[in-house]
């Protein structure tokens, strides 16, 4: 019996040996194609979209624009100065940041389009065979028009962020007079206007209270917010609220002398552009109006005036 054991026990290890080895390569046999089921089975489902797909959702802009402005951003910032780059800065901030864009991204922008601006002249003119003279006298002026473009439209969208901020500003004092005598505090204030409207104004104090909430100064916070609009009635409010902040006056009365203020403001500036309104409307009729009326009004007198001197008199 203990020979046959002796004979038997390291058959079996050895066949459970050959079994495991056996099962090894089943599996590393089989783990291959099992991956390639998973992925085909993953890779192949409908209604999960390619990653060409997710870059054609993008707009025209992010796709081709985007990317060619980076592109002329980066050959334009290394020659301009650092001083028209904060000033670039600035506008941008006054303009609330279109799209996103840094000074280096505008720059990139005017670039491409003085290039647009001038390649089409130059074309048209090269296939007209223009003169070398005038062919360059047109590229240098649709460049330099093509530069100047985004500026002019910059310009624009500040005016117009401005205007915005200045007619939005006496309501938004009120909501603020109204919240901070029911109990607020100034912050509570101003983030309740940025909850209850959406406009440039409300997105100002919005930023405002997020600064304030990561650690900056209400000191800071404000002017930052005053240099960034550039209108006279917020670097009032502005310069109010901090003195009031720093000699201990009560917030709410303050709020209220400038809310009224404000108004009077809004007031005053409807009065004087409606005082405007005449003299602008001077030049439409003394060049469009009246001619028209000189037309119809004298016109048939005209004619009967002409055919009474070419028939030499009514009685002839």
């Amino acid at each position: 019996m203990t020979e046959s054991m002796a004979y038997i026990i390291p058959g079996l290890v050895g066949l459970a040996v050959m079994m495991v080895i056996s099962g090894m390569g089943v599996m590393r046999s089989a783990s291959p194609d099992t991956m390639a089921d998973r992925l085909s089975t993953y890779g192949t489902r409908e209604g999960v979209p390619s990653l060409e797909e997710l870059e054609l959702e993008d707009s025209f802009f992010d796709r081709v624009i985007r990317p060619a402005v980076q592109r002329f951003a980066k050959l334009i910032i290394r020659f301009a100065p650092h001083k028209t780059l904060k000033e670039t800065e600035l506008k941008l901030a006054k303009a609330g940041n279109p799209n996103g864009w840094r000074a280096a991204d505008f720059f990139g922008l005017r670039g491409l389009g003085a290039l647009i601006a001038a390649g089409v002249p130059l074309i048209a003119m090269v296939a007209a065979g223009s003169p070398l003279t005038q062919v360059g006298g047109g590229v240098l002026l649709f460049g330099a028009l093509g530069f100047a473009m985004p500026g002019i439209w910059l310009d624009r969208i500040i005016k117009a962020r401005q205007h915005e901020i200045q007619k939005a500003l006496p309501d938004a004092l009120d909501l603020m007079t109204v919240s901070v005598e029911a109990g607020l505090a100034f912050d509570s204030a101003l983030q309740k206007v940025s909850e209850k409207w959406d406009n440039e104004l409300a997105r100002a104090f919005e930023r405002v209270t997020k600064e304030m909430r990561i650690g900056r100064t209400r000191r800071e916070a404000m002017r930052e917010m005053s240099d960034r609009i550039d209108v006279d009635d917020v670097t009032a409010f502005v310069a109010a609220v901090l003195q009031a902040d720093q000699l201990g006056v009560s917030m709410a009365k303050v709020l209220r002398i400038q809310s009224e203020q404000m108004r009077i403001r809004r007031r005053q500036r409807a009065e004087e552009s409606a005082a405007k309104a005449p003299i602008k409307m001077l030049f439409p009729m003394v060049f469009l109006i009246f001619p028209s009326l000189f037309i119809v009004l004298l016109g048939p007198a005209v004619l009967i005036l002409m055919d009474t001197f070419a028939g030499g008199g009514p009685g002839s």
